[in-house]
């Protein structure tokens, strides 16, 4: 959990209440988080710097409350979020409502993004703060949410990297450009003497803190710049920003841009910037948005700070928390967690989630602000039920049998990969991907871990091809999940329980993957001799190209198909350099617990 450090007498003067020590711990207990620990920055030093007294008369020591915030709660990572959040749960302050103002100077400021972005950041939003007023705490917390945001949500600024700059000193329209290191040429922030990118990626190798970002883009042939009008350089993201934009106290027009290989998260770390701070503003909680627009000329408004509506009903928040309120109550508990609720007809709710609470992405959320509010120890104690009792899903139970049965008949269990390349899921299989099958990853680390497996045999035969040395005959298992695309569900996907086994040898062991079927089937309580009359279990001829033509058979049981076994095709070994001969099986084994 993220930490956030505040002064007591600032937080108390934000709050409009002096709190002691113990007040303010319950509250952060009943708002569902934590005063983890009271100290100052004096005390800070002395144990972490060993330093002595003689040496800490300069330092404050105002005492410093740390607090710890769940992950996804961004708009609590700064004094001002905190604050507000709190003032709204004990209701000393409505719900804010933020809103786009309009531009300053009577037209918007544009950003144009340059299509060789795309080659290495491709994405960019952007707002405008207009008079604003910041004393020392208030800039400080400024400077310290964006460090927050970096190490969190932007992954060290590597999905994510956040430029402010002093809007006064710059030209608007703006553009984002891609160029090589040696053409951007600027003043960096705390610098006096002109940089190259490429000589700046050299200089910051000595910086403790920004060479750490360097790899980011170092590796490029070209590098994201963002220039004003006049070519004046804003920032490289995301290294450092320009000097001549750099912003002070005494800045009154703040102009955020946030560069980003990642979309959505851009625009989740803008919100959270401008929510925050737009109290700041002349015109408070009023942002002007900035028009981008992107390589194909089409132009978006940024920050979107629409609410949007999740749908749900008290009987749903009260299932999950074990309470019989009413929908009247749902919705005043629901205002406190700043989330406006309209409550309808039949105990529906329509509930307004704001800009800066991005954390609330399904109704369970909305159920656990409820239960937060209602107050956790307000919770009644019941007696767990039989029917709620933990025990063992009927389907792990059956596994793990089904696991201690085919270790019996010889083969050794191996645990392998959710995730595969998209070559190996199917080229390597002999398969075609028809787009309906495979989830995708969205932002791979490598080309190893494209997508999520919608078969365990690939692991198995690459498994084998990586051990050449092993003696024969290798005979391997695995009992685990598939990810299958399913509109079906309510996360557009599913896991489905699979065997597979694999028998590698100097023949191929046909008969061996053969009997193993048999005897999964015997185990389930199938009458092989009577199978052929009830359809228990039948076999049929298969044609996947996995396997060898004319050497494999589908396998249905109740007449339901549930997986395939045979000789694997030459191609398939071939891809996964394995020279044996080898027989598979794979099997749903969900199939068998059904009545």
């Amino acid at each position: 959990m993220p930490t956030v450090s505040v002064g007591r007498d600032k937080l108390n003067a934000a709050l409009g209440h002096n709190y002691s020590e113990k007040e303010f711990d319950e509250l952060c207990f009943e708002f569902g988080i934590e005063l983890d620990d009271v100290t100052s920055e004096k005390d800070i030093l002395r144990k972490e710097k060993k330093l002595e007294d003689s040496q800490l008369m300069d330092v404050s020591d105002e005492v410093l409350y740390k607090i710890d915030v769940p992950a996804n709660r961004y708009d609590l990572l700064c004094l001002e979020g905190l604050s507000r959040a709190l003032r709204v749960f004990l209701g000393e302050e409505p719900v804010p409502v933020f809103r786009l103002a309009d531009p300053g100077a009577g037209r918007r400021q544009r950003l144009v993004v340059h299509p060789e972005t795309a080659l290495i950041r491709p994405f960019v939003v952007a707002a405008i703060l207009r008079g604003v007023s910041f004393d020392d705490a208030q800039y400080a917390s400024f400077i310290d949410l964006q460090d927050k945001l970096h190490q969190n949500i932007c992954r060290r600024r590597s999905l994510v990297a956040i430029g402010t700059h002093d809007l006064d000193t710059l030209q608007g329209p703006f553009t984002y450009e891609a160029l090589p290191p040696a053409d951007i040429k600027f003043v960096p922030l705390k610098q006096k003497k002109e940089f190259t990118a490429a000589e700046l990626m050299t200089f910051y190798q000595s910086d403790n803190k920004l060479k750490k970002f360097l790899h980011i883009i170092s590796d490029s042939v070209v590098f994201p710049v963002i220039y004003d009008s006049n070519r004046t350089v804003l920032s490289l993201p995301p290294i450092i920003n320009g000097a001549h934009s750099a912003i002070s106290t005494r800045t009154k027009n703040v102009f955020i841009e946030c560069t980003a290989t990642d979309l959505t998260k851009a625009k989740i770390v803008l919100n959270t910037m401008v929510t925050m701070f737009s109290e700041l503003c002349a015109d408070k909680f009023a942002v002007e948005p900035v028009e981008v627009q992107d390589a194909s000329g089409s132009v978006r408004l940024y920050p979107d700070l629409a609410e949007y509506v999740v749908a749900t009903d008290t009987n749903y928040v009260n299932k999950y928390i074990g309470l019989d309120l009413q929908p009247n109550q749902v919705g005043t508990l629901l205002n406190r967690m700043q989330l406006k609720t309209d409550v309808l007809p039949e105990g529906k709710l329509r509930v307004h989630v704001p800009p800066q609470r991005s954390d609330i992405l399904h109704p369970v959320d909305v159920a656990e602000d409820v239960a937060i509010a209602h107050g956790f120890n307000n919770i009644p104690k019941t007696r767990p039920t039989a029917s709620t009792v933990g025990r063992e899903q009927p389907l792990n139970a059956f596994s793990d049998l089904l696991r201690l049965e085919v270790a019996l008949a010889g083969f050794t269990e191996v645990l392998t990969w959710v995730l595969h390349s998209h070559e190996e899921n199917f080229a390597a299989m002999n398969l075609r991907d028809d787009g309906k099958t495979a989830v995708i990853v969205g932002n791979p680390r490598s080309a190893d871990f494209e997508l999520a497996r919608s078969s365990l045999l690939p692991s198995l035969l690459k498994t084998v091809g990586s051990n050449k040395d092993a003696p024969l005959p290798i005979k391997l298992f695995e009992i685990s999940d598939v990810v299958l695309l399913d509109d079906q569900h309510e996360v557009g996907a599913r896991n489905e329980r699979r065997l597979v086994a694999l028998h590698s040898n100097l023949t191929s062991g046909f008969e061996v993957i053969h009997g193993l079927v048999d005897r999964v089937l015997e185990m389930v309580g199938v009458d092989l001799a009577a199978a052929a009359q009830t359809g228990d279990y039948v076999i049929r001829p298969s044609s996947a190209p996995t396997f060898f033509p004319g050497r494999q058979a589908d396998v249905f049981y109740r007449k339901k198909h549930i997986g395939t076994f045979g000789i694997i095709h030459p191609e398939v070994l071939e891809h996964f350099d394995i020279q044996t001969p080898c027989s598979a099986l794979e099997i749903r084994i969900e199939d068998f617990l059904e009545v």
